[in-house]
């Protein structure tokens, strides 16, 4: 039996780089010069606890305490042993001294950063040992799985998630249950679930943490969906520069099928299902379904004309079913809590939670689930605490290259899909950088445009020569040589390449762009000089 006294050590990519790992050995080392073995005292590797910034993050736990602390060296190894046996205080409101070592390193749990979030697809981060499928069992993991199968027919479980209202959460917030519909409604044949896990948006590390976190609540999402829609043969599609994730994917997946979650007759039921990890070499277009699905075969990633839409013909031309990580990982607690449970949550179009990952000039950087209809303000100056010297904040980016900047005096705007859109920006993947007052906005928008220049697949020409102009255009304006017919040329450019693009990338290119005319075009207009100080008129260099 695990003691209840433990130490949970996070061990996902942030706080290794800050050095987690080193902290962990230390921690061992302090509990066995105590004369304590694990059965007086657990130190536990979890997943992420969060407040990333603050890393590396310890949480000690007893019952009825926990306490979390943050910013930890090695040498304070003995300190945290210590804390986690002390039987002072109720709750974590317990005082501190001076004297404590640990006094600087406390972090308030029921401050705002953690108190005003509600986490559904995090619940398991932080808590569960991501390399344990005991432990993620313990945790009630893979239990709807079993109960779906046995309980439920595949046309109910796609009903409870249809009245969840749940949207995709990769960005284009298509209604997750339409899309199940879709799939499992085709004629008769094979079916192929896929999780698109290419994260790839600047700023963006939701789906990262979740696969490094609780890999197995992923596994049991994708396990139901595949039920539902009668798939029996999956993918998982992970950038390669998630080394972490990938591990503990794979270690996930080799565990499931020992325990027969995997594979033939789960639960002693006809269904079967086989799920694999496809490494993906980091292309952002390949975060596109089309081009994903050619990736996953083998082929170049590159995007495709639709119809058909791979609902209807995806992998090898079967009917396939493709939802993001947080996605397929909000499944479980819907078909928990029930669908009315998680449509309580949100606004009347968005329903539920998000998870944003925060960053940029921001006190707590980290991730952030949070209900739907959130006031931005709240998320990015009472959760995330504002910019670090106290100054106003300038603007917020959302979306990553595909969204917006939505300027300070828009920032009691409600986070949801239409909202968002209605600012020029949009949801994204989740990702969500502050900026502060000292932010050149021409300098951020060109700054997402050679991100789009880099990752262009190439295959239109509005978005594989529309991007360039466009770069070389914000150029003009960085370097303050832009001329007034600039300005008519930028606007002009970016509307064809919206319009005139195959696939989402070159669609949504323009959009860094777009706002930051109509929210700060005063900064695009100070950089303008007299034509005859800048060539001839409207060159573009």
């Amino acid at each position: 039996m695990p003691s209840p006294v433990q130490v949970r050590c996070c061990d996902a990519s942030g706080c290794r780089s800050a050095g987690s790992q080193g902290l962990r050995t230390a921690l061992e080392g302090a509990r066995e010069a105590a004369g304590l073995d694990p059965s007086q005292l657990t130190i536990k590797p979890v997943g992420c606890l969060r407040q990333c910034g603050s890393g590396p993050l310890v949480a000690c736990d007893r019952p009825g305490r926990t306490r979390l602390f943050g910013g930890l060296s090695p040498e304070l190894a003995g300190a945290l042993i210590t804390d986690a046996l002390a039987a002072d205080g109720e709750g974590d409101a317990a005082p501190t001294t001076a004297s404590d070592p640990l006094a600087a390193h406390r972090i308030d749990l029921d401050g705002p950063f953690f108190a005003l979030q509600r986490p559904v697809v995090l619940e398991g981060c932080g808590q569960v040992n991501p390399e344990s499928i005991d432990d993620a069992i313990a945790f009630g993991t893979y239990a709807q799985l079993q109960r779906v199968l046995q309980e439920l027919t595949p046309e109910q479980v796609r009903d409870e998630v249809r009245r969840s209202g749940l949207r995709g959460r990769g960005g284009a917030g298509y209604p997750t249950g339409l899309k199940w519909d879709t799939v499992a409604l085709q004629p008769p044949g094979p079916r192929y679930v896929v999780c698109n896990a290419d994260e790839g948006d600047p700023g963006a590390f939701m789906d990262r943490s979740v696969l490094e976190s609780d890999p197995h609540r992923l596994i049991e999402g994708m396990a139901i969906a595949a039920y539902a829609v009668g798939a029996e043969r999956g993918f998982v599609y992970v950038r390669a520069e998630y080394p972490l994730a990938i591990e503990r994917l794979r270690l996930a997946l080799q565990q499931a099928r020992s325990r027969h979650l995997l594979g033939n007759h789960i639960h002693g039921t006809t269904f079967n299902l086989r799920l694999e990890v496809r490494v993906g070499a980091g292309a952002y277009v390949c975060g596109e379904e089309t081009a994903l699905l050619l990736s996953i075969q083998g082929q170049r990633g590159m995007p495709q004309p639709r119809p058909p839409f791979p609902a209807q013909s995806g992998l090898w031309g079967a009917p396939t079913l493709i939802n993001n990580v947080e996605t397929f990982t909000a499944v479980p607690a819907i078909l928990r809590q029930g669908g009315d449970w998680y449509a309580a949550m949100g606004t009347e179009h968005s329903k539920g939670t998000k998870v944003f990952a925060l960053s940029g000039a921001v006190v707590n950087t980290g991730l952030v689930e949070v209900p739907m209809g959130t006031p931005l303000r709240t998320v990015v100056e009472v959760i995330g605490g504002g910019v670090p010297d106290g100054s106003p904040i300038k603007a917020v980016q959302t979306g990553g290259p595909s969204g917006g900047c939505i300027p300070a005096e828009r920032l009691d705007t409600p986070v949801d899909y239409e909202s968002l859109v209605a600012l020029g920006s949009m949801m994204g993947s989740g990702g969500m950088v502050v900026m502060g007052e000292s932010t050149s906005m021409p300098e951020v928008a060109r700054h997402f445009m050679g991100f789009s220049v880099n990752e262009s697949c190439g295959k239109c020409i509005p978005c594989r020569a529309g991007t360039v102009q466009l770069a070389q255009l914000l150029d003009r304006f960085v370097e303050r040589r832009a001329t007034p017919e600039d300005m008519e040329r930028l606007d002009a450019l970016c509307q064809m390449v919206k319009v005139t693009s195959l696939c989402g990338l070159g669609q949504s290119a323009p959009n860094p762009v777009l706002s930051t005319l109509r929210w700060f075009r005063h900064e695009y207009e100070a950089a303008c000089r007299e034509p005859a100080l800048c060539g001839t008129p409207g060159e573009v260099r």
